[in-house]
């Protein structure tokens, strides 16, 4: 093996300024597979977290719907008789969860659950002058929400806090806000749907990136949205379960759901097509990367094609000196290995400072005011990947050329020589 290694070694200097272009290509393929997967990771991760980190595991509520048990369908059973019903209305309905206490203890005393957030939504008008702006008011538990669904994050101005700690205050959507003409430290009325007037002081901005759906929200802490609505402290129409594993969510809302009578919603129905979206936009992402090591590997089976017509005599001499078919094919195969992991380690290195060089790179919107730079991934499983692949490419580039080597024929070699 050492004789085999030192007469690759020796084919590669002569062969110095083609291996070199060779391993370059292996480079290049290795560093655009990690850039592009890192960024394309980290832009797949903001763009998930815009969503996700809003949306719960399982989400408990109490929806609106119709009885479908009409009494002139309990009085009217004869097979002789039809009935039609329009216009059928959801008398006695009620938005909020029933039973809401005992949700809660049995949410803690799940050991599934990672913990759980109460939320009370409603819709309000935001009057402006003469002008009412509709929008919505969601009590929250702002520790809460903070903890697991990183609500501070998205406060652009003022402290989250400041909601629970405040007496009748308010955080508003950055857009809504900017429609109000309001201030931080500025009072703003707000009129509930049965037309109840109440002021709130305005603590903070909220931004999440979604510009619709931040020109309607405003968040306050449940107990004053309980006192704005004239309910009591057991009024809730949402409860955001986050869970210790996010496949256990089907199970568990249906669990919940079936236990409690009421609506639960898991997150993977919640978001089937944006789950879609992530998967192809990965997969494009790998099929660039690969496509970029096979074209690499491409390289490097031409130039040992190349090599191996040009030292068809030194082919031919180590055959007839005693080298054996299988010691020509391994010394081709070192040579092939040998252009990889040189590349592959070049490759490894300059991925890595061009990742950290695109995290530098300013990224301004006011969509994303938290985002600073452009977002990338250090995922070690990127550079696994690059590593075993390129292995695999250089290595099946090298063996091919390499048992053609092999079966050379050195009496045909020296005559024609």
């Amino acid at each position: 093996m050492k004789l085999l290694a030192s007469i690759a070694l020796a084919l590669l200097q002569a062969r110095r300024k083609q291996s070199l272009i060779a391993a370059i290509g292996v480079t290049f393929g290795i560093t655009m597979f990690i850039a592009l997967l890192g960024f394309m990771t980290g832009l797949n991760k903001m763009l998930d977290g815009l969503i996700l980190n809003r949306t719960p595991h399982v989400r408990i509520y109490k929806e609106v719907t119709v009885n479908p048990n009409q009494p002139i369908s309990q009085w009217l059973r004869s097979t002789n008789n039809y009935h039609f019903i329009e216009s059928v209305k959801a008398s006695n309905s009620r938005v909020e969860i029933l039973k809401s206490n005992e949700i809660l203890s049995s949410l803690s005393k799940d050991n599934r659950i990672l913990g759980y957030s109460r939320k009370l939504s409603s819709p309000a008008f935001f009057n402006l002058g003469s002008i009412d702006i509709a929008g919505f008011l969601n009590g929250i538990d702002v520790e809460e929400e903070v903890k697991y669904y990183k609500f501070k994050d998205y406060v652009t101005s003022g402290k989250p806090i400041d909601i629970k700690n405040v007496p009748n205050s308010i955080i508003l959507g950055k857009p809504l806000a900017e429609k109000l003409l309001a201030e931080i430290g500025d009072n703003i009325q707000i009129t509930t749907s049965m037309g109840d007037r109440f002021q709130l002081k305005v603590v903070g901005y909220y931004q999440s990136g979604i510009a619709d759906f931040d020109k309607t929200q405003s968040f306050t802490s449940i107990a004053t949205t309980q006192k704005i609505l004239g309910k009591g402290p057991d009024y809730l129409t949402d409860i955001q379960v986050k869970l210790k594993d996010i496949l256990l969510a089907p199970t568990i809302a249906g669990e919940y759901q079936k236990k409690f009578n009421t609506n639960a919603i898991d997150i993977q129905r919640a978001n089937a097509q944006f789950e879609t979206g992530t998967k192809v936009r990965n997969i494009i992402s790998y099929a660039v990367g690969i496509t970029l090591l096979i074209v690499a590997g491409f390289g490097i089976y031409n130039i040992l094609n190349m090599m191996i017509y040009e030292k068809m005599d030194t082919i031919a001499i180590l055959k007839a000196t005693g080298f054996s078919g299988n010691d020509v094919k391994l010394v081709f195969i070192i040579i092939s290995l040998t252009i990889g992991i040189v590349g592959c380690i070049a490759g490894l290195l300059f991925g890595f400072l061009f990742t950290f060089f695109i995290s530098t790179i300013p990224f301004n919107t006011d969509a994303l005011p938290t985002i600073k730079t452009y977002p990338v991934s250090y995922n070690p499983f990127f550079y696994f990947i690059a590593f075993c692949f390129s292995l695999i490419t250089t290595f099946l580039a090298g063996w091919f050329p390499a048992n053609k080597a092999s079966k050379i024929d050195p009496v045909e070699i020296i005559r024609g020589k």
